[in-house]
């Protein structure tokens, strides 16, 4: 079949990437867009742009109904779904060529059968690939699930048996908790698939998730593209990944490769996709995981490795064009690591600055530019910064180099999470592991470096700020009139001014050789040789060190970033906002999000630590618990509201008073 338009039906950056691949082999790209994602990068880069409904997902981006419509008042004669979204619905991809239209990707009829984990596990075993321990059937009764838990014993998973991408997941250490585990899971699947069927699968400890990317066109042609790792994960989402899979014997690599190419085969796909494995290092065991019928967000580490335009191939195999390419042509090049940049809801949601310096071996996709507005309706995940070096060491070393370089202005991300993960030992000898958060050797070693104590910090703010009032920029009153000026102490003495920082006291002043800070006491803080605030960019030169802090200076607060040190101070006078949280009483809103849950009625007595709420945010499903031993007496906000960060989300009269 053959087409020229092809509507991309989803947003952000994989949005960017599929229209950018569109362009690039001739082909016009169209967007859909919800009212969040009206001025979003990758409306303004698509040929054509369609208005689809509103921000909530449920009325745009999972709308197929409003998605073919779209594609055909724009004349399309393809979908490209991305990843995420519907691009795993069989019955959008079937009704998208039921509308006369190509779907890019595998058949409806593949997308079920191994949308399905249960079905998927019986075809890995149909061709001889080796599967967990686990419960797969159709007796979804909570009798029937507890007693195959009881049986398989823990610990365990609880696992959506509908979808992928880490949702509808849950780990059972004890049975005692497997009801409440057994409810979480079936919720989020019910919220993220529309299907609240689970399995259970034995846990395997320390293993790693290795997969292995599989192209397919329509002629019967496999073949494999190499492995990747994808062990570092938080809350079963992955946070790096990287190809080739680091130290796996080549004997265990071509068999899952072979293997992988073998289950594709069998199913006569089509397309790209992904079969996913749990290898364990300990006694070279690997286990069949899933297939994911679509293309990965992880897929361009493996395109620098192998040269290969995977969304290109994607748009080809559609026209119907045979493989070109053979097994043999397919070699691994040097190594390549993927960092998915998520925001962590810790600041605000509009991106005031975005900008990474051209570094070489680096490559960076991302959903949002200086002027962005994150929403709260979608995956945190607003970009990926992937780095590719001739080996590991020097990809490692290149990535935390862009992650260092990466200029980010009024939003919290992880950048200084990943680059301390990147920094330990466990890492740098790939001692990978699905429980590589959780190991108890990371705590020292893993530390961001947001989370250092910063000392230098208070001192810095209120060098900025005295400068920043010094070009008037803060100045009160007709003093912001006269343009660059300074404050000038009694007797002619050189300027001095007073600002709080941190509920702290700091003098700036001048001296003959620059500027430097004191507390109340007169003890010198800091001295710099050399200060210039250029917009909101530091310049000084402190203990014979030239620096570099980013500023972000608002009512109350200060930001300083310096590479991924990135640390908020309050100014001022502070005062508690209305409709807050106190810590130790009350439960807030840990980022904005969406209240889908109360678990309790007002009056309910609870103990510290029991569920009383489910908070929405970024696509995922969270349990916020009670703070402390008390009565639930404040509940502001009905189900279904949609609250800012820090929003008081329920109130408790404690039994005793946390604060004595």
């Amino acid at each position: 079949m053959s087409f020229d338009t092809i509507l991309v039906a989803n947003r952000g950056e994989i949005a960017r990437r599929i229209i950018r691949a569109c362009q690039t082999l001739g082909l016009r790209a169209v967007a859909v867009y919800s009212e969040a994602d009206r001025d979003a990068p990758f409306v303004h880069e698509a040929d054509l742009a369609l208005p689809i409904g509103p921000a909530d997902a449920t009325q745009s981006y999972l709308d197929p109904t409003k998605l073919i419509a779209a594609a055909n008042r724009a004349g399309a004669q393809a979908v490209h779904p991305g990843y995420g979204f519907l691009s795993e619905n069989a019955e959008f991809a079937r009704a998208v060529t039921q509308a006369g239209l190509m779907w890019i990707g595998p058949t409806a009829d593949v997308i079920t059968l191994m949308g399905s984990k249960s079905a998927a596990k019986a075809q890995a075993e149909a061709v001889g690939v080796p599967v967990l321990p686990g419960y797969r059937g159709a007796d979804q009764s909570d009798a029937t699930l507890t007693a195959e838990a009881a049986g398989l014993g823990v610990p365990l998973l609880v696992k959506a048996s509908a979808g992928g991408g880490g949702r509808g997941i849950r780990r059972v250490d004890d049975m005692a908790d497997f009801p409440a585990a057994l409810a979480a899971a079936r919720r989020e699947a019910q919220a993220a698939f529309g299907n609240a069927d689970v399995l259970l699968e034995r846990l395997l400890e320390s293993a790693r998730h290795v997969e292995v990317q599989v192209l397919g066109d329509h002629y019967g042609h496999v073949l494999h593209l190499g492995d990747r790792d994808c062990s570092v994960q938080q809350s079963h989402q992955k946070l790096i990944e990287e190809a080739p899979a680091p130290d796996i014997p080549d004997e265990i690599r071509t068999a899952m490769t072979a293997a992988a190419v073998r289950l594709a085969m069998h199913i006569d796909y089509r397309n790209a996709g992904t079969v996913e494995y749990l290898y364990n290092p300990t006694t070279g065991g690997w286990h069949f995981l899933e297939m994911n019928t679509r293309l990965q967000v992880e897929h361009p580490v493996t395109e620098a490795v192998t040269g290969v335009d995977l969304v290109a191939w994607q748009l080809r195999i559609a026209r119907e064009e045979s493989l070109t390419l053979t097994q043999s042509d397919i070699t691994v090049n040097g190594s390549a690591i993927e960092a998915r940049i998520v925001l962590d809801g810790s600041e605000g949601t509009d991106v005031t600055r975005w900008h990474l310096p051209d570094l070489p071996g680096l490559r960076f996709e991302s959903a949002v530019e200086a002027g962005s507005v994150v929403s709260h309706h979608y995956d945190p995940m607003i970009a990926k910064l992937i780095a590719h070096g001739p080996d590991r060491a020097i990809a490692l070393a290149r990535l935390r180099v862009g992650l260092a370089a990466l200029e980010v202005g009024g939003i919290g991300t992880n950048a200084a999470q990943i680059d301390a993960l990147l920094a330990t030992p466990d890492f740098a000898a790939a001692r990978l592991g699905t429980d590589f958060l959780t190991r108890p050797s990371l705590n020292a070693s893993a530390q961001p470096a947001n989370a250092q104590t910063g000392d230098d910090a208070p001192p810095l703010a209120a060098l900025a700020l005295a400068l920043a009032r010094a070009k008037s920029s803060l100045a009160p009153g007709p003093w912001g009139k006269l343009g660059n000026w300074r404050l000038t102490a009694p007797a002619g003495r050189r300027g001095a001014s007073w600002h709080e920082v941190a509920e702290e006291e700091l003098c700036v002043r001048e001296i003959p050789t620059g500027h430097e800070v004191c507390d109340s006491a007169g003890v010198v803080l800091l001295t710099a040789a050399y200060a210039l605030l250029s917009g909101n960019t530091l310049d000084l030169e402190t203990e014979g060190l030239r620096r570099r802090v980013t500023v972000e200076i608002a009512a109350q607060d200060i930001i300083l970033t310096e590479g991924l040190r990135r640390i908020r101070l309050p100014h001022g006078t502070q005062t508690e906002p209305t409709g807050t949280a106190r810590p130790g009483t009350d439960i807030s809103a840990p980022m904005p999000g969406l209240l889908a849950e109360v678990l309790h009625p007002i009056g309910t007595c609870l103990k510290q630590g029991d569920p009383v709420l489910v908070f929405e945010a970024m696509k995922l499903m969270q349990t916020l618990s009670s703070p402390c031993d008390g009565t639930l007496t404040t509940l502001p906000h009905p189900v279904g509201a949609t609250v800012p960060s820090g929003a008081l989300l329920a109130q408790l009269a404690p039994e005793k008073d946390p604060q004595t």
